[in-house]
């Protein structure tokens, strides 16, 4: 009897060892998978030509200019397709090829270089284009047009170029504010998880607009309801989603504050919860909010404060999608624009647009809290931080 249970032993043994394995192998093949490129848009002028890249070992926090991947005019914005074969950015202009409008350029991206090339150029269809992204699908591209307050989406064609706008919105209306909120300033758009909706922020009009979205034509038809509002004069700029989708938050570049709203996946509507301040109390100084991220453990929230030139770090209710501050990190330069963490959950990259500088911090598992890891880097006049994972 003892001889035969150690031979069925043997004998599953033998027969689980292909997939222990494989198991093993993909952890190893995980594991390895510790570089990224990353992709720096900036203002162009005397210190910038154009988009950056460098080099990011998430094991290390380490990060290696490449150089100049491309030169083209503004390159404000970035977003790489799912395949990570392409990159798009805006042309941040008001003229662009003669047209009162900006652009969007496409590129075919190197992961070996990290090097781009340039393979088209379309009209954003409005004024100082200042958001990209791509739909679950990576089949089409979305921009916000500020000066405009329009948006408009674009096709992917099979070789990655950009082709003629599939669906074009012009935002109505204005706010309280009459220096800044005189009209529409469509600032960030974003499909929902399940790629059914778009959801559009326009500073101008205090309003996170909803679209239902075609995935198979590139269309957006208005959604009922239409919109969540955040408070008057607040100036909505950017949202993310929290991991799970249940909840939105917007960062409010006016208001210098954070608005979490409730999502309902099925309706594609939101419901505000709260606002809550990203500066400390006693802060009396200027300050526009700029950029806003989830944690992908979706334990913490960051926001960035330009004035006060921090990130604002909140703890996350995990069952409320409610707000604590934890606290306000100074991102050791002036105007940080943009930030971006990276896909391991470990660092984040603040972009220093006023002081030309890219300033690495590792984060806390725990508590969320950033600690600068001593890494500095010059790059002129930075606006965007895009991780592409290496192939």
């Amino acid at each position: 009897m003892k001889t035969q249970r150690v031979y069925s032993l043997l004998v599953m043994t033998l027969f689980a060892l292909p997939f222990l394995v494989s198991g093993a192998e993909a952890a190893e093949k995980s594991t390895a998978l510790r570089e990224y490129l990353v992709y720096i848009g900036t203002y162009t002028g005397p210190k910038s030509q154009g988009i950056y890249a460098y080099r990011f070992d998430s094991a290390t926090g380490r990060l290696s200019p490449l150089g100049l991947a491309a030169e083209t005019a503004n390159p404000s914005f970035l977003a790489a397709d799912p395949s990570r074969r392409f990159l798009y950015a805006v042309n941040e202009v008001s003229n662009s090829q003669g047209q009162k409008s900006g652009a969007v350029s496409a590129f075919a991206l190197d992961g070996k270089s990290g090097k781009l090339r340039f393979l088209n150029q379309v009209s954003s269809r409005g004024a100082d284009p200042c958001s990209v992204s791509l739909d679950q699908t990576g089949k089409h591209i979305l921009v916000a047009n500020y000066s405009s307050g329009n948006v408009a989406v674009f096709p992917m064609l099979a070789d990655g170029r950009l082709g003629e706008a599939s669906a074009f919105v012009q935002h109505h209306g204005h706010s309280v504010n009459p220096q800044r909120q005189e009209g529409p300033h469509a600032h960030m758009i974003e499909v929902s998880p399940d790629n059914r909706f778009v959801l559009a922020t326009d500073l101008g009009l205090d309003e996170v607009l909803v679209y239902r979205f075609d995935a198979a034509k590139g269309t957006l038809t208005p959604n009922d309801p239409p919109f969540g509002k955040v408070p008057a004069g607040a100036g909505p700029r950017h949202f993310a989603f929290s991991p799970n989708g249940k909840f939105v938050y917007v960062i409010n570049e006016m208001g210098s504050s954070m608005t979490t709203f409730s999502y309902d996946a099925a309706r594609g509507a939101l419901q505000a919860l709260e606002t809550l301040s990203t500066l400390p109390k006693d802060f009396k100084g200027r300050n526009d909010d700029a950029e806003v991220a989830v944690h992908p453990s979706g334990k913490f929230l960051y926001g960035s404060n330009r004035g006060h030139d921090s990130i604002a770090v909140f703890a996350i209710d995990a069952q409320k999608g409610t707000l604590t501050p934890v606290e306000d990190v100074s991102t050791r330069g002036k105007e940080p624009r943009n930030f971006a963490i990276d896909p391991t959950g470990k660092y984040l990259i603040a972009a220093n647009q006023n002081s030309d500088s890219l300033v690495v911090f590792h984060i806390d598992a725990q508590s969320g809290r950033l600690t600068p890891t001593g890494q500095t880097l010059e790059v002129g006049s930075p606006v965007c931080v895009t991780f592409v994972a290496v192939k």
